[in-house]
């Protein structure tokens, strides 16, 4: 009877909570979130789509290095997310986190426009000798891409999560992720196609200022939906919590684990979302036993709950959920690696190609098109959850899941480079045809090859990512522990800040020990990188599939405790 009405009380507070909400948060903060994420990716999309392009127009930067800095800002952009993300789980929360950075990230755009419309802050134009960057110039420009860096960063996921903490139904906050995407890639379609036309064709100081004014649209409409955001108030740093596992464990590694005492003092972690599964928890699951440890109470603990020689049964289990996941994790940091220097590369073969539209004289930008990459995505999203996804439904009887969304994206992906590859090899024999190699100075000649074929490996990459990256991020926000869903959403963003940091140093990898990239690509074997990456492909999908063969979902962990419970 006690335990009974103990699970009354737990349930009539979820209750309580619940009506305590439900005049914040659900789809009324739907314009405000989704507003200022659009107006920001649209900033961001304006300045990193054309920055190779102005660090060889503008800074004379050479093209392979171009793209290896090109490769540290967007590992940057996607490695501060994560910082974001701690800060809003550990100390401010996201509303805080989200309003400073995006304010940051506009001093990074206006600082940006500076270097455009200053001579002083550049190098002098090429005329028939290149100067480089003083180191006052260089200077200031690592400056503004770090302060752009760091402010995106803040912003980029940190946003997500708060959006998705609007809502208490899991089927609502999957749309919002389909919704929140479509929006996401419908910016970066802009910004990568008005935005960078604006920056080519009509000047750079125009165009980083519109990317300054989006940012500064963006933060207002942020700042002006306050009153209807459902706030999650933080509950520390959950990685306190991590470290007190493993201490715990280590302390108590010699205890008798027939001792079945566990300590289950976890008021203070719980939340709605949680209150069932706090419920039925009543002993650690069986999977890497040896942390349990840090969860049985001994005479020597003492009446306190929380300690370094003790935590709690939940703990325990939020850091097995981080372990069981991180093989899966691991599997998409060389499939990030593949999609920064698939991208990096088409915009230095868009620049070697014949970029006029038809018989016009109209000149697609070089960055530009990755556009057809970020529309594929936009549209395949949309298809997907209105057409694909309810018709897979309808027929098997059961949704796709994350895991299988993830394979199908692998899969597509070594298509993208197998496409790029054989593209390549007919641009490369089009240039031998005409005798266009060797007769340059470090400057690539065009060659009379449409670069609309690079239209068709990068549709195939942007399909990809409509399968890749909404199903990492719903897996991820599934699996992870409560405390952890800033970090959880931002893991996806850590993942492609370690394969563009990775791209750059397989890049380099390449050009020291190979003639397969060279500043002139005619001179170079393109082809046989793109080769050499599908192979990779191939070779990181096998080991997705074994991961996730290996992997047990959090749910299948807590119907396995639970069947462990009926057998005591």
């Amino acid at each position: 009877e006690g335990k009974n009405s103990s699970q009354h009380e737990t349930l009539e507070d979820t209750n309580n909570i619940f009506i305590k909400h439900s005049k914040q948060g659900g789809w009324t903060t739907f314009p405000f979130i989704l507003g200022s994420m659009f107006a920001l990716t649209m900033a961001t999309g304006g300045w990193v789509g054309n920055l190779i392009v102005y660090l060889i127009t503008k800074y004379n930067v050479k093209s392979i290095e171009a793209t290896q800095v090109f490769n540290v800002v967007l590992g940057c952009l996607s490695l501060f997310p994560m910082v974001g993300a701690i800060i809003s789980d550990s100390f401010y929360g996201s509303f805080f986190v989200i309003a400073f950075f995006s304010f940051v990230s506009l001093l990074g755009g206006a600082l940006m426009t500076l270097t455009a419309s200053l001579p002083s802050l550049r190098p002098s134009p090429c005329i028939n000798i290149c100067d480089s960057p003083s180191k006052l110039q260089y200077g200031v420009l690592y400056t503004t891409l770090g302060l752009a860096c760091i402010g995106i960063g803040g912003t980029r996921f940190t946003i997500a999560t708060m959006g998705a903490d609007q809502f208490q139904n899991s089927n609502d906050t999957a749309i919002y992720f389909n919704w929140y995407f479509c929006f996401f890639y419908i910016a970066s379609a802009i910004s990568s196609t008005a935005l960078i036309y604006v920056q080519d064709n009509v000047s750079w100081t125009l165009g980083f200022g519109i990317c300054v004014a989006s940012n500064a649209v963006g933060l207002i409409l942020f700042l002006s939906g306050n009153k209807f955001y459902r706030h999650i108030k933080p509950k520390g740093s959950p990685f306190t919590s991590i470290a007190r596992v493993i201490v715990a464990a280590v302390r108590k590694r010699k205890v008798s684990s027939r001792n079945q005492d566990y300590n289950h003092d976890d008021k203070s972690t719980t939340t709605p979302s949680d209150s069932f599964r706090v419920c039925k928890f009543n002993v650690s699951s069986s999977s890497c036993r040896f942390l349990n440890r840090g969860a049985l109470r001994i005479e020597s603990d003492g009446p306190n709950s929380r300690s370094w020689s003790l935590s709690t049964v939940q703990e325990v289990e939020d850091f097995k959920t981080l372990i069981r996941i991180m093989p899966l994790w691991s599997s998409s940091i060389m499939l990030s690696t593949l999609v920064g220097m698939i991208s990096n590369f088409t915009i230095l073969q868009a620049l070697t190609m014949d970029r006029h539209l038809g018989g016009s004289h109209f000149k697609i930008p070089a960055a530009s098109f990755l556009f057809f990459s970020t529309l594929a995505t936009s549209i395949s999203i949309l298809i997907l959850d209105r057409l694909i996804f309810p018709m897979w439904q309808n027929l098997s009887r059961r949704s796709l899941t994350p895991l299988q969304q993830i394979g199908v994206g692998h899969v597509i992906n070594v298509m993208a480079l197998v496409s790029s590859a054989l593209i390549e090899v007919q641009r490369l024999h089009t240039a031998r045809a005409h005798h266009l190699t060797g007769s340059s100075m470090g400057s690539t000649t065009i060659v009379p090859f449409s670069a609309s074929w690079l239209v068709v490996p990068l549709t195939i990459l942007g399909i990809s990512e409509a399968f890749l990256f909404p199903g990492q991020i719903s897996l991820y926000y599934q699996e992870f522990p409560t405390s952890l869903r800033s970090t959880s959403t931002a893991m996806i963003s850590l993942l492609v800040a370690a394969g563009f940091y990775l791209s750059t140093a397989m890049t380099s990898l390449i050009q020291k020990n190979t003639s397969w990239l060279m500043d002139d690509l005619n001179d170079g074997r393109l082809d046989i990188v793109f080769w050499l990456l599908a192979a990779i492909g191939v070779v990181n999908f096998g080991y997705f599939l074994l991961c996730a063969k290996m992997f047990r979902h959090k749910v299948d962990v807590d119907d396995q405790s639970l069947d462990d419970v009926s057998r005591t």
